[in-house]
């Protein structure tokens, strides 16, 4: 398996986000569920950062590409394939938008609680990773807007892989 410096990030980041305006954490329903890192990081104190990602429009655009990716990825595909695939963009865009500061509520479970069962390993979740990166790329976001997301992401593998 390549390892790319994105895979490097997401295992190594441990430096934590300058904490802006933090929405509250969505509750988790099951009291066993013990969630490692936070599912909204705020990474920015003003909306300029959202505007990058094209406000809402973009971000709903970057899901719709996205998930075409990750259905034809078959180290993805079997976590979306069989997924109400509207509210799983419906409930990023939400995430991605409060995490930029956008005007956005999340209505979405946490990562640990949404990721439960799942068993994504390393591969899968590394796979989803760099779909999303050639999104973005694709998109045209500059590459420092879409290291200050992954870097708010990162965190949430704990959250997501071998659950």
């Amino acid at each position: 398996m390549r390892i790319t410096a994105l895979a490097l990030l997401l295992t190594a980041l441990t430096v934590p986000l300058p904490a802006f305006a933090a929405p509250a954490e969505p509750a988790v329903s099951d009291p066993s569920i013990k969630p490692k890192a936070p599912t909204l990081p705020v990474i920015t104190d003003n909306e300029s950062l959202y505007q990058t990602f094209g406000g809402r429009d973009g971000l709903v655009q970057i899901m719709d590409d996205v998930m075409v990716r990750w259905l034809a990825n078959p180290r993805t595909r079997p976590f979306f394939a069989g997924a109400d695939q509207a509210k799983v963009k419906s409930h990023l865009v939400e995430q991605f938008c409060v995490i930029m500061a956008g005007p956005c509520t999340y209505t979405g479970r946490t990562m640990a609680e949404s990721h439960m069962g799942m068993n994504v390993n390393e591969g899968s979740f590394y796979a989803l990773v760099e779909e999303l990166q050639k999104t973005l790329n694709a998109r045209d976001i500059p590459f420092r807007a879409q290291n200050r997301l992954i870097a708010a992401l990162a965190p949430m593998h704990r959250d997501i892989i071998g659950k």
